[in-house]
């Protein structure tokens, strides 16, 4: 039955611990969007297959069956931005890790200029200077629905959103001289 203070595992590790092509694209993966362990890759990596595994088991169905299944989970997919609006159940099955890695709030915060850096945009989550519709999220993981990109800002006695302004304010004079010459 499980100890119920104790949340169950959330993923799976890899099959052969020790492949070099796999560590390779990891360390990729936690350069470009921050990470901190491998084990957000492999969170990751499990909803993805979770995705794939219900897509196949829904275009195995008669069409009678899958109907409104099939509407559920590409709701869910585009609403949370993974697929666009008018995806195929076939679309599920070419999410990759990054599709999901890229909604992650941390990543998102990046994204939108919020940060330098992506790991700078998990440090600022984690220490509370990020909202999402006035409340603070802590959680870097977090996944950003696609119509709350918008409501993400800076805490509003945060410190750091001064600084980051002033800094984008710098950055964009300097790519305007450099597109004047």
């Amino acid at each position: 039955m499980g100890q119920p203070r104790k949340a169950r595992k959330k993923y799976n590790t890899p099959p052969h611990p020790w492949n070099a092509e796999r560590i390779k694209e990891e360390n990729k993966l936690m350069a470009k969007y921050g990470l901190k362990n491998k084990k957000e890759i492999w969170k990751a990596d499990t909803l993805v297959r979770r995705y794939s595994r219900e897509a196949r088991y829904l275009l195995g169905f008669s069409k009678d069956q899958m109907q409104a299944e099939k509407l559920e989970l590409l709701g869910h997919l585009a609403r949370t931005g993974v697929l666009p609006e008018g995806a195929a159940l076939e679309d599920i099955l070419n999410l990759t890790v990054e599709d999901i890695l890229r909604r992650r709030l941390q990543t998102v915060v990046y994204k939108k200029g919020l940060a330098r850096t992506p790991k700078e945009a998990r440090m600022f989550v984690v220490h509370g200077h990020i909202t999402l519709n006035g409340k603070k999220i802590n959680s870097p993981s977090y996944v950003v629905l696609k119509d709350q990109e918008d409501d993400i800002g800076f805490y509003k006695t945060s410190p750091v959103a001064k600084q980051i302004e002033e800094y984008n304010n710098n950055r964009n004079k300097v790519n305007v001289e450099e597109n004047a010459e």
